[in-house]
């Protein structure tokens, strides 16, 4: 499917915003790839990484898990904003973000397929060190279309079909993931070559205007260049408080989602085989309401052009979905939050891009437009942060309360509802 020459022309105007059958195939594009995406990393993450660390070493699982995601997370963090900024700075005639996403893509799948073939704790780690790395790179530049090429009013609608995308996919990766945990190189397999086809595709489909403006080439500084990612949070406040924001909800929600597999089996009491199994249907439960939500909410927000209380009652609801599986711990209340969880993330995520994407520093000039993938980076690792710090966390909860998963709930819950009030003193965004 090609883009008409009517939509090019107007995509390349002005600020090269996509307009017309050009903003719904960029749409669709958007969605399938972090569909995708966040597929590969919901099951990788959540059951086939547990499984492949569960089979080494049972006795100490929790521990192991915790560092290859930790040890992971640290170089994911550093590569989202870095890749961001070096994007930003990219001149080719394919665009700016276009060669970040397509090298991103390919090598991440190269190193992940390679995961599943090793039998060691630190190749499986150096392995998915590299993946993480190039994945989050490719992320950190097709995260930046949304700013790139959709006006302020759509952002809304366009972080509503992402997040549904995101949502989704999670869910429908961790069904799939589940299914066929037997089959480590073949799930592998999908997820790599998966990411692969739909980053080829996606530039294929929408491809992004030349850049031509010649770099202003300056006298490189390693301290000039680490300096640039300080953002004051004097100077911009709402930008602090979505970043302290994000921060706080993620390292409740990552503290629960990293160990899911575990709690199915040592909270509720399932065995491994029927632990795989549950994941698949309690990922499908929650996939209805994850949908639903996400578009709803992304529909919503920008009709009546609000973000901050989507936001703030999706943190509240991702709250109370911890509060049931903590005192009910049963399968029904495993349920309880598969549902609300959906409901929840799926709406926090739909308009959370949106708003992150209205509280990035205000630049003029020709500095505006070499910012925005830096700045974005720099938000995204308010989500990278939590995987390094929370299951290191949750290993030191389980640790020392004896492997009660309790202590692990409270202490989610307590970040989930303090992540929900830091959204409230942001000023710029309604």
């Amino acid at each position: 499917m090609a883009i008409h020459a009517d939509d090019a022309a107007a995509l390349i105007a002005g600020e090269g915003h996509a307009v017309g059958r050009a903003k719904w195939l960029l749409l669709g594009s958007l969605t399938a790839v972090f569909f995708v995406l966040l597929a590969l990393y919901c099951g990788v993450l959540s059951v086939l990484l547990p499984n492949q660390i569960a089979a080494l070493d049972p006795a100490h699982k929790a521990r192991d898990l915790a560092i290859v995601f930790a040890v992971t997370s640290v170089f994911s963090t550093l590569a989202t904003p870095i890749a961001g900024a070096l994007s930003d700075g990219t001149r080719t005639r394919w665009g700016r973000r276009t060669p970040w996403i397509v090298l991103g893509s390919l090598a991440g799948a190269a190193c992940l397929f390679a995961v599943s073939q090793v039998e060691d704790l630190w190749l499986i780690t150096t392995l998915w060190v590299g993946a993480a790395i190039a994945l989050n790179a490719m992320q950190a530049a097709i995260t930046t279309v949304v700013a790139d090429r959709f006006r302020v009013e759509e952002r809304g609608t366009a972080s509503g079909f992402v997040g549904a995308g995101m949502t989704a996919g999670g869910t429908v990766g961790i069904v799939l993931a589940g299914s066929i945990a037997a089959h480590l190189t073949l799930a592998y397999a999908l997820f790599a070559g998966g990411i692969a086809l739909v980053c080829i595709a996606f530039v294929i489909l929408n491809p992004e205007p030349p850049v031509h403006a010649p770099v202003v080439r300056r006298r490189f500084s390693l301290r000039g260049f680490l300096s640039s990612f300080w953002i004051s949070p004097r100077d911009h406040p709402d930008f602090a408080w979505a970043f302290l924001g994000r921060f706080t909800i993620y390292m409740g929600y990552q503290g629960i989602v990293t160990y899911l597999l575990y709690i199915l089996q040592d909270h509720i009491h399932l065995s491994t085989a029927d632990a795989n199994r549950t994941i698949a249907t309690l990922s499908s439960i929650t996939f209805v309401a994850l949908v639903i939500s996400a578009f709803g909410s992304g529909l919503i927000s920008d009709r009546i052009g609000r973000r901050k209380p989507l936001v703030f009652l999706s943190s509240l609801t991702m709250g109370v979905a911890l509060v049931v599986p903590l005192l009910l711990p049963t399968m029904e209340g495993m349920y309880g939050y598969a549902v609300l969880i959906g409901l929840g993330y799926g709406a926090f995520m739909s308009v959370d891009m949106a708003l992150m994407t209205q509280v990035l520093p205000k630049r003029t000039g020709k500095h505006a437009a070499e910012a925005t993938g830096k700045d974005l980076g720099i938000l995204t690792t308010a989500v990278n942060i939590p995987q390094i710090l929370s299951p290191v966390m949750a290993a030191w909860l389980l640790g020392i309360s004896g492997n009660d998963y309790r202590v692990l709930f409270v202490a989610a819950i307590a970040f989930v509802f303090a992540g929900s009030l830091f959204v409230l003193p942001i000023r710029s965004v309604r």
